[in-house]
C-alpha cells in the first residue's frame, strides 16, 4: 500500500484568481512579482542570493507551467523547455476566507462556506466585553496593544513595556484571529497558554478560527525574537476532513509544524514540530522514515508565510524559495514505490502587495512519485481536489466536496 506526502508551502500562491476582486487583490501573484523583482535585479541580497529566481527542480516538475496556466503569463526565470515530469495544474478556492484554517481545512477536503469573525481595523480593535471577560477569568491587570498589527512590529513596539508591566500583548489581523504575545521567561510558556485557553473560551461567541500563542525571547526591542513554542487553538472543521477520515481506517497521519493546531489536533496521531523551514524539512524526512504503507505526512512550512510574505521581503521570500528547491531531491530520493509527493499551498502573501496581508490566489499543485507520469491536471476548482486525490491514492472513500486529478 502507498504512501502520501503533502507539502504546504505556506503563502506560495501563483496568482490569477477570479474572484480575487471580492478581497482587493485583483493582480497579485505572490510567485510571478517574486520572479520579477529578481529579474529586474530587485531581489539581490547580499550573501544570500542574487540573479533570476532559480528554482530547477519545482520547475522541472511543473512549477512554471502552472504559473503559466494560472495567469497567461510567462514567470521568469522558470525557463525549464521539455515536458513537466510532474503532475501539474493549479487549484482556485472556495473558501469564504482566505486564512489559514480556510486553506488547510479546504485542502483536507473540507471548504468553509461559513463566514468567520473579524475584528474592525480600529484602535481599540476587540469588543470591551471580550478583553473584560478574558482578563477577569484569567487575573490580568490590563493589556497591551488591541489593534492589528505584525507580530514582529508589535512586540519591537511593545514588548519592552510588555515586560516592565506584565500585560499582554493582543493583536489581529485581516484573518480571523487573536494572537498575543507574551516573553517566555518573564510571563511564562504556560501561563500564556492558559491564557490562550481562556481567550479561545470567550473568542468562540464571535466565530474567531484561532487564537495563537506567540511567545518570544530577548532583552530589547533590538533583540526580540519570536521562539518555535507557538501554539495554535483553532476550532473544528464543521464536518470530518481527510483526516479524520484516514483515522477512522486505521491509517497514521503525521503532521509536521501547525498542522496538528490547525485541526484542532483532531486526526493527527503523531505530531514532529520544528523552528523554521530547514528543520522543518528534516522532520518531514523523519517522519518518511517513520511512517508506513497506508500512512500520509502533511506539512507545513511556515517561513514563507510568517517570515518573507507578511514582511513584503521579496528577497527573503525567493531565497527560501531557492533553499526548499535545493533540499527537494533529499526528499525525492527518500520515496518508497507507490509513494505519492504534492507541492501546494493554502492561500497567497505576495511580498510585493500593499498591506501585510493575505492575498486571495490560485495554488499550484505539482505532484511527483516513482512511476509518476508527467502531465498537466488543469484548473482545479476546489483545494479539496488535492486531499480527495490523497484519498484515492491511498485507497479510502473520497469525500464529497473534490474530486481526484489521478
Amino acid at each position: 500500500m502507498p504512501r502520501a506526502i503533502l507539502c504546504v508551502l505556506d503563502s506560495f500562491g501563483i496568482g490569477g484568481a477570479a474572484d480575487a476582486d471580492a478581497f482587493g487583490d485583483v493582480g497579485s501573484d505572490t510567485l510571478g512579482h517574486i520572479a520579477q523583482h529578481c529579474a529586474a535585479g530587485k531581489g539581490d541580497k547580499d550573501g544570500l542570493r542574487s540573479g533570476p529566481l532559480s528554482v530547477p527542480n519545482m520547475d522541472r516538475l511543473g512549477l512554471g507551467a502552472a504559473g503559466r496556466l494560472s495567469t497567461g503569463e510567462d514567470v521568469p526565470g522558470l525557463t525549464y523547455s521539455g515536458e513537466p515530469e510532474g503532475l501539474w495544474g493549479y487549484a482556485a478556492e472556495v473558501s469564504n476566507g482566505k486564512d489559514t484554517p480556510s486553506g488547510h481545512w479546504e485542502i483536507a477536503g473540507v471548504p468553509v462556506r461559513f463566514d468567520w469573525g473579524y475584528f474592525p481595523e480600529t484602535i481599540p480593535t476587540f469588543p470591551k466585553e471580550l478583553i473584560s471577560k478574558i482578563s477577569e477569568k484569567a487575573g490580568l491587570n490590563g493589556i497591551l496593544g488591541d489593534k492589528h498589527a505584525s507580530g514582529t512590529e508589535i512586540i519591537a513596539e511593545l514588548g519592552e513595556e510588555h515586560v516592565k508591566t506584565g500585560k499582554p500583548i493582543f493583536y489581529t489581523s485581516a484573518d480571523s484571529v487573536i494572537q498575543i504575545a507574551t516573553h517566555e521567561e518573564h510571563f511564562g510558556l504556560e501561563k500564556l497558554y492558559d491564557l490562550c485557553k481562556i481567550t479561545r473560551e470567550f473568542a468562540d461567541p464571535y466565530n474567531i478560527g484561532r487564537v495563537i500563542a506567540r511567545p518570544f525571547l530577548g532583552d530589547s526591542a533590538d533583540t526580540f525574537e519570536r521562539t518555535a513554542n507557538r501554539r495554535d487553538y483553532s476550532v473544528l472543521p464543521p464536518e470530518p476532513t481527510l483526516l479524520d477520515r484516514l483515522t477512522v481506517d486505521g491509517r497514521t497521519v503525521y503532521g509536521i509544524g501547525k498542522i496538528s493546531d490547525i485541526f484542532a489536533h483532531q486526526g493527527v496521531a503523531k505530531v514532529l514540530k520544528g523552528a523554521g523551514n530547514d528543520q522543518l524539512f528534516d522532520k518531514t524526512l523523519e517522519a518518511m522514515d517513520l511512517a508506513q504503507d497506508g500512512d500520509m505526512i502533511f506539512a507545513n512550512f511556515i517561513d514563507f508565510d510568517s517570515l518573507y510574505g507578511h514582511r513584503r521581503d521579496v528577497p527573503g521570500y525567493a531565497a527560501a524559495l531557492e533553499h526548499f528547491d535545493g533540499r527537494l531531491p533529499d526528499m525525492i530520493a527518500k520515496m518508497r514505490e507507490g509513494d505519492l509527493l504534492i507541492l501546494t499551498a493554502d492561500h497567497g502573501c505576495d511580498p510585493t502587495w500593499r498591506g501585510t496581508d493575505h492575498t486571495r490566489e490560485h495554488v499550484p499543485v505539482i505532484a511527483t512519485g516513482p512511476g509518476i507520469a508527467g502531465k498537466g491536471i488543469g484548473r482545479r476548482k476546489t483545494y479539496a481536489d488535492i486531499g480527495e486525490s490523497v484519498a484515492d491514492h491511498l485507497g479510502i472513500d473520497q469525500g464529497p466536496h473534490g474530486t481526484s486529478f489521478l
